[in-house]
């Protein structure tokens, strides 16, 4: 790839075209026999204002049931009473609870629905976490640790509450690291709320292996958990393994309802509904033993009592030669509207020859695309380069029928990184595919790029160390403006430098690997002007691993929510 670098240790742009160049600025074991918190922007979102909209309905509920007998007695009210508005209560911020994946892991045969034993086969994987906390302006981080679902601190970040336990950068703001933590299962990143702020936090699980079926790399996004997610790339055909893994990090039992879309139409499974998952704990489902066969698979995870967080280890095996692997994770809620970034495209040519040979269909660049309604969708899909909208060969609209998945190519257009939208009549839910190799011969990677939210401010980045790490932005409808600071593992955030984005274009930032002595983990992230959306893409010289990992959603501050008296 060609590649441009900037000096001051920031990213370098990759390739031209109408992008400004930034400025400085201040501021695994024995093979299955069978088959075997922070998520996308709006899903998270969604998720703790749901808990807190549910709280304040319970409690007008109570309110207006007290007094219903007296008001029956009551005269009704003259018609030219003014109604009130509904009053808006301030709600505390709320402290980050993010799960990481467990590292990914070949299947024992289990039943469809228990828990299977896990065990590693490959003698070279590796799975660690990275997770980076930023302190509020006054230099205080909040009290922050990685740790194992069920068992102690893996890596404590920072003291509770509002403590300063590393050295400031020259924007006197602290910054709390873990580099490259070895993990072996499900583990948590928590940070406390500070000065009635939401935490600016992140992390990220990334898996790596040179061998066995497994080989390949994974990443993902720490997830908050939520009720109610949506999941899209599944596949359940030969030589393809799906494990949807749930997991619980609160203290609360939940009960999850799998909804399954496949390719004609609306999976109905028994053993889908009514999954226990219990208090710090996961569940892993064999998909295929839901739904077996399925060439392209959504499932829609719905939650009571607890919420989860849910992955799919999704990997592909084309005889004795290893196909990929990947997390799945969440993307953002169904709406009218998806945008995914950081879609990797090979040569045209290539992906023709190789998509064209038998059992390499799902080898090449694709969008996938759920309508969950009663109504067929009609989709326009538009491809953004770093050169502008690229044309897609079959014309980019295509007709979605209700209850399905439908994959719409995206090879035929020049090599290069893009974002993709995906503009429907109704709602849908959409996840475009990445995939990496041109030989059959050879073992190949694959990606799925969720459908992400609108970036904002103060979004923490984390990198894993080791290999191509770039940031790739798009803007869509008009000019925007990235702002990237570099967080570096001597907790010091560096001073932030910026691009300028083109409407209707791509842009790709490598991330340098020093600055100084000191290994660059991540950074802070924020946007203006025109809409933007973001994905980090992983990639390895040398070999075709790829990983994509949406970026979280900004910290917020305290939000107000409208309580309304009735019944």
């Amino acid at each position: 790839m060609h590649e441009e670098e900037n000096d001051g240790g920031t990213p370098a742009k990759r390739g031209s075209g109408p992008v400004v160049p930034a400025t400085a600025s201040n501021a695994s074991g024995t093979r299955a026999s069978g088959t075997r918190t922070r998520s996308s922007g709006a899903s998270r979102i969604a998720g703790r204002r749901g808990i807190v909209a549910g709280v304040l309905s319970g409690v007008a509920i109570l309110a207006a049931g007290g007094g219903l007998a007296a008001a029956t007695a009551l005269a009704p009210q003259p018609s030219a009473a003014k109604p009130l508005d509904a009053a808006e209560a301030a709600v505390p911020a709320g402290s980050v609870q993010d799960v990481c994946p467990a590292p990914a892991r070949l299947l024992e045969g289990t039943p469809v629905g228990t828990d299977p034993q896990f065990s590693p086969e490959s003698a070279t994987a590796k799975s660690a976490v990275s997770a980076a906390v930023v302190s509020s302006a006054g230099g205080s981080l909040p009290g922050s640790a990685l740790s194992a679902l069920k068992g102690p601190e893996l890596r404590r970040i920072a003291k509770a509450p509002g403590s300063a336990t590393a050295p400031g950068g020259s924007s006197g703001v602290l910054a709390g690291v873990v580099e490259g933590e070895a993990v072996d299962g499900v583990s948590v990143l928590s940070a406390d709320a500070l000065a009635n702020r939401q935490p600016a936090a992140a992390a990220l699980m990334a898996y790596t292996a040179t061998d066995g079926d497994l080989q390949g790399s994974a990443a993902a996004a720490c997830q908050t958990p939520s009720n109610d997610l949506w999941l899209g790339g599944a596949n359940t055909a030969v030589g393809r393994s799906s494990v949807l893994n749930l997991t619980n990090a609160s203290t609360t039992p939940a009960t999850v309802n799998l909804e399954l879309y496949g390719k004609t139409g609306q999976v109905k499974a028994s053993g889908s509904r009514g999954l226990l998952v219990g208090p710090k704990s996961t569940r892993a489902i064999i998909l295929a033993g839901l739904a077996p066969g399925e060439e392209r698979l959504s499932v829609h995870v719905r939650s009571t009592g607890g919420p989860v967080s849910a992955f799919i280890q999704q990997s592909v095996l084309r005889g004795l030669t290893s196909g990929g692997v990947d997390f799945i994770a969440p993307g953002v809620s169904a709406a009218p509207s998806q945008v995914m970034t950081g879609i990797d495209i090979q040569d045209a040519g290539d992906v023709k020859s190789l998509t064209g040979e038998s059992g390499f269909g799902d080898a090449g660049p694709s969008l996938q695309i759920t309508v969950p309604g009663p109504s067929d969708a009609v989709v326009e899909v538009k491809l953004f380069g770093r050169a502008g909208q690229q044309a897609l060969p079959g014309g980019g609209v295509v007709t979605a029928k209700a209850g399905t998945v439908t994959e719409v190519p995206l090879s035929g257009v020049p090599a290069g990184q893009y974002t993709v939208s995906a503009t429907s009549d109704v709602s849908i839910v959409a996840a475009a595919r990445v995939s990496r190799g041109l030989k059959a011969s050879q073992s190949l990677d694959f990606a799925w790029s969720p459908a992400t939210a609108q970036l904002g401010s103060q979004h923490v980045v984390p990198l894993p160390q080791g290999g191509e790490r770039l940031l790739v932005f798009g803007a869509l409808d008009g000019r925007a403006t990235i702002s990237y600071a570099p967080v570096t593992a001597d907790g010091k955030l560096r001073t932030a430098a910026t691009a300028d984005i083109a409407a209707g274009t791509t842009t790709t930032l490598k991330a340098a690997d020093r600055i100084g002595n000191s290994a660059v983990v991540g950074y802070l992230v924020s946007a203006s002007g025109g809409a933007a959306y973001g994905t980090v893409l992983l990639e390895r010289e040398g070999r075709n691993d790829v990983s994509t990992v949406a970026i979280a959603p900004g910290a917020e501050g305290q939000e107000k929510v409208p309580v309304t008296l009735g019944y």
